[in-house]
């Protein structure tokens, strides 16, 4: 009788701290600008303190920050380096799939946002991963 242990992932700390510490294009998918939402203050964040350049992603395709929105990570010209997931764990695979079509060089799943086989997969592809934790919280740890 075979018992499979599922090892939780585990995020490398050279890969945060090269992500925070490098300047890059972020697409933030499931920014809008609703206040009561977490992702505009981590954008925020990211734009003013670390000098990302911020993509809004959404449903409605709004412009937040001052930065022009698009509804779907496959509308936005240019590379993008880290695509920034604000969605929900069962709805995370589909945009970890669009991360890896349109060639991103990494996904980062935000505090709760967890899918081992999305991960498994986008690390496959070449893309660097950070699952389950927050670019704020991590930031100070550097």
């Amino acid at each position: 009788m075979s018992t499979e242990v599922e090892i939780p992932h585990v995020n490398d700390p050279e890969i945060i701290s090269r992500l925070l510490n490098t300047p890059a294009r972020w697409a933030v998918v499931g920014l809008s600008n609703n206040p009561r939402r977490v992702a505009p203050g981590v954008s925020k964040f990211l734009q003013e303190k670390l000098g990302m350049k911020i993509v809004p992603v959404s449903l409605r395709g709004d412009s937040v920050l001052g930065e022009p929105g698009f509804q779907k990570l496959a509308d936005i010209t240019g590379h993008i380096d880290v695509v920034d997931c604000f969605v929900n764990s069962s709805r995370v695979g589909a945009v970890v799939e669009q991360a890896i079509a349109i060639g991103a060089s990494a996904v980062w799943l935000q505090l709760g946002v967890i899918d081992e086989a999305a991960a498994a997969r986008a690390k496959q592809a070449g893309l660097e991963v950070v699952m389950d934790t927050c670019p704020v919280m991590e930031f100070p740890h550097l």
